[in-house]
């Protein structure tokens, strides 16, 4: 048995039987339906009725984790005598990450002889999902606390992020985009293919004409990527919220194309960065050679 832990939080987008079978601790990020509090439990149904909501025309928000729950959740982690290490999303993309770091300075005065690692893990959604599954795996195998936190920091940026949405008003409404761009966007049918460079932002890699050519240029993008790379074994995580036909094509098109990868995984996308997205986002994550937007 370890003798450390490797703990995340919801936003890693992990179904949560992975979560559960694997007994990593997560920390769930808030949210409100229609102004009705609620938390993030990383489960399938409750990802499918979100989507579903929000179709109907639910209102979301999302809140970040402050200081206080960072610090009572890292205690009681470290309250069972090992060592942690803690992957949330990139710093970039959330304030909770320095609320995390605030947190542990204050709670390792506690355990002087215990060591909390928090990682900038420069990753979203799947990708730290994928980043936390490769680091579990290596622990169960008997990797030590410095091992994995090595390969965590070697790996990190090898974690290819590729997403497309289908309604650009989400990205209005969270300030991703202008009213004007949502506007001439929505007249033209315009469908952003977005990924995450190596500074742990969401940024746009071209402007697509239809969902049809956004979906393409995704395809494109990660036969590219595994072009550059023995593909064999590869394990590709597609995450939809509430378009797994669009992601049974992508899963297909990367099969018929490179049938020797290793696991292509469909799953419901999680809360947090749905609520900011909308639903049809359809994102793929996978280690490759290095982040690049074509």
């Amino acid at each position: 048995m370890s003798d450390y832990i490797i703990a995340t939080s919801s936003t890693a987008d992990l179904p949560r039987s992975w979560l559960d079978g694997h007994e990593v601790p997560f920390i769930a990020y808030g949210y409100t339906v229609n102004d009705e509090p609620r938390e993030d439990d990383c489960r399938e149904e409750s990802r499918a009725a979100v989507y579903q909501g929000m179709r109907r025309g639910d209102v979301l928000k999302t809140s970040m984790i402050n200081e206080f729950h960072y610090y009572e959740f890292f205690r009681k982690l470290l309250s069972g005598g090992k060592d942690v290490i803690f992957l949330d999303m990139s710093q970039k993309m959330s304030v909770s990450y320095a609320n995390a770091l605030k947190a542990a300075e204050m709670v390792k005065s506690e355990f002087p002889g215990q060591r909390l690692y928090v990682m900038d893990t420069r990753c979203i959604s799947g990708g730290l999902g994928l980043l936390v599954k490769n680091m579990v795996r290596r622990m169960e195998a008997g990797a030590s606390f410095d091992e994995a936190v090595a390969w965590g920091e070697d790996n990190k940026l090898r974690i290819a992020h590729r997403f497309t949405v289908d309604d650009l008003n989400y990205l209005k409404a969270g300030g991703r985009v202008s009213n004007a761009s949502a506007l001439v966007g929505s007249l033209l049918n315009i469908k952003p293919v977005l990924y995450v460079p190596d500074r742990g932002t969401l940024d746009v890699a071209k402007k697509a004409r239809g969902r049809k050519a956004a979906l393409q240029a995704i395809i494109d993008g990660v036969l590219h990527d595994l072009s550059l790379i023995d593909p064999t074994g590869v394990e590709i995580d597609i995450l939809n919220a509430d378009c797994q036909a669009d992601a049974e094509k992508l899963r297909d098109a990367v099969r018929a194309a490179y049938p020797q990868v290793g696991e292509i995984g469909i799953t419901q996308l999680g809360v947090v960065i749905g609520a900011h997205c909308g639903p049809g986002l359809l994102t793929v994550f996978y280690l490759c050679s290095g982040r690049r937007p074509e």
